[in-house]
């Protein structure tokens, strides 16, 4: 099964200010009539439900997946003996109330991105791949790719709306 909705990656160092970025860009683009969905990456083992809850305990059971239902809300864990691939976790999402998948991390993936990166960061700017089609930055610099201000929320999402909109004139176009 193939991906329909678009990818988007905002990567960047720990500490360059991705989660703070997409809070802040989520309802900028839902304003603009943009429907976002985020897909997130961690390092850590993700803990979603509660220890000791029904639904941990119907995991920590055995059960392979468990699917945690209220009356406006639902979410699913599933247990995996590997990492799945991010082509697999996009396709978990409804394309019927999605218009573009935010994806935080999985900065090795072939995905268009926005490469996040701050003036008082320790770490040197990373390698920019093809892949990147612009920077966020609190400071100027010599690049081929757009630069972006990374304080600058409307600016991003500017960046974001077009892109997202040449994306799907180009897709008609096939």
């Amino acid at each position: 099964m193939s991906i329909q909705c678009p990818l988007l990656g905002i990567t960047g160092y720990s500490g360059s200010g991705k989660t703070t970025l997409l809070e802040k860009l989520i309802p900028e683009l839902i304003a603009r009539g943009i429907r976002v969905s985020v897909i997130k990456h961690s390092h850590h083992n993700a803990q979603v439900d509660k220890e000791g809850k029904d639904s941990w305990r119907m995991k920590e059971a055995g059960s392979a997946q468990v699917i945690m239902a209220c009356d406006n809300r639902w979410a699913m864990m599933t247990e995996t003996r590997s990492p799945v691939s991010l082509n697999y976790l996009a396709q978990q999402f409804d394309e019927t109330l999605t218009d573009l998948i935010l994806v935080e991390g999985f900065k090795e993936e072939p995905i268009p991105k926005i490469l996040l990166h701050r003036q008082e960061m320790v770490k040197a700017l990373p390698e920019i791949d093809d892949n990147v089609l612009a920077l966020a930055t609190n400071y100027s610099l010599e690049t081929d790719r757009t630069l972006l201000d990374i304080n600058q929320i409307s600016q991003i999402a500017d960046f974001i709306e077009h892109w997202l909109s040449h994306r799907k004139n180009h897709d008609r176009e096939q």
